[in-house]
């Protein structure tokens, strides 16, 4: 955290920043990359090439070793341990070999707690879970008013039958931080394993595995200015230890018979075929980058830019607020008679991106009783000139509605 922040040098570091007409506002979908992940993974392919852990010549072990680096990278960057990181496609694989793992040995006495706000990449697979094994699936209920799980019904949840509680740490929809090492500590006094879907959490603050103590975390690099289809599922060791494997292949073994196999030690085991060994290292630098700059600045900057753009928002009468975060990155709104796509589309052909719709949380949605939302949401390349921008397209997609 040596470079002072300057959010044009730092806009000037996005080549998708290069085009003066384009705003972006739609980074809780995906991040837009910085020049040194791209140079990272173009450097990548363009050194000799060669698979990871396969060979003894120079270029195997030196990808192998990139590689590696890119896992301590990850680890230190979580402040977790090098043997606790799997690498995945992506949040969503994660949640999904949890899932297949965990519920080899549940039966229709077992219960699932899943919050009501959820991505449907934590919904979805406890749902197939219970298909598969007769599990009870329990919603966590949330407060339509506010945006917030409701604790005390989570309390009363919670009982000795409960096996998994699986929530975000932000929501996709709203921003809401849930609180989760309090969330944790309560599932444990009963046992339970708790599975934190990181993929909005990992981005703006400093995380301390140690500190949040879920049992498994996941997110996804191209959320955190890094390439897509490439994820982490961090576990505890004895978490992960306890996990069958998930893929079988190359290089999650040590001996194979034709009638049996003999596991690879943690990692590997959860690691067959041949990695993406490049989406790792695109992901490593992605921290790099991130992690030269003051993290507190960042959000320092961006929730001067969020609150300009919440309180210009609620200076327009047509418009309603869904559950405004005090401290956030993004927020979602609705038009009072309009539907949310017409609102993204005459944006989007003022070039301002934003994103419509659900956004993979039908339960959440429809828990706001709204049919889908304007959802605008910041990266660390968003400025102030980008919000006034964005408000002046919103003022003339207003007045061609008639709103």
């Amino acid at each position: 955290m040596t470079q002072h922040f300057d959010i044009h040098a730092l806009r000037a570091q996005f080549p998708a920043c290069e085009n003066p007409d384009w705003v972006y506002l739609d980074s809780a979908a995906t991040a837009q990359k910085p020049r040194a992940v791209i140079d990272a993974i173009s450097d990548f392919y363009a050194s000799p090439l060669a698979n990871v852990h396969r060979g003894q010549h120079q270029a195997s072990l030196t990808a192998t070793e990139k590689f590696e680096q890119a896992r301590r990278d990850v680890a230190a960057f979580i402040d977790a341990k090098p043997n606790e990181i799997i690498w995945t496609r992506g949040a969503t694989e994660s949640i999904n070999l949890l899932a297949y793992s965990l519920s080899q040995h549940f039966t229709a006495q077992d219960e699932i707690l899943v919050s009501e706000m959820e991505h449907h990449a934590n919904l979805i697979p406890w749902q197939l879970v219970c298909e598969r094994t007769g599990a009870t699936l329990v919603k966590i209920p949330c407060c339509p008013h506010t945006g917030q799980l409701d604790l005390h019904a989570y309390q009363q949840a919670l009982n000795t039958h409960t096996r998994i509680v699986a929530v975000s740490h932000v929501s996709n929809v709203t921003g809401t931080r849930h609180p989760i090492e309090k969330m944790t500590a309560m599932a444990h006094r009963y046992g339970a394993i708790v599975i934190v879907d990181g993929a909005q959490g990992v981005i703006h603050d400093p995380i301390s595995m140690a500190e949040l103590d879920a049992d498994f975390y996941v997110f996804s690099g191209h959320k955190l200015y890094g390439p897509t289809g490439i994820g982490v599922l961090y576990g505890k060791q004895d978490s992960l230890a306890a996990l069958p494997a998930f893929h079988g292949g190359g290089k999650m073994i040590t001996d194979v018979s034709f009638e049996q196999h003999t596991l690879a030690p943690i990692p590997a085991r959860f690691e067959a075929g041949t990695p993406n060994a490049a989406g790792a290292i695109g992901l490593a630098a992605a921290i790099q980058w991130l992690t030269q700059y003051d993290l507190r600045a960042i959000d320092a900057h961006l929730s001067t830019c969020y609150q300009a753009l919440v309180e210009g928002l609620k200076q327009r009468p047509a418009i309603q607020l869904i559950c405004p975060q005090p401290h956030s990155t993004m927020v979602s709104f609705v038009v009072d008679g309009e539907h949310h796509a017409d609102i993204a589309e005459l944006l989007g052909q003022q070039n301002i991106a934003v994103r419509s719709g659900h956004h993979c949380a039908h339960p959440f949605i429809k828990a706001l009783n709204v049919e889908g939302t304007v959802r605008v949401s910041l990266g660390a390349y968003n400025s102030q000139e980008d919000i006034d921008r964005f408000l002046t397209a919103l003022d003339k997609t207003l007045y061609l509605l008639g709103v």
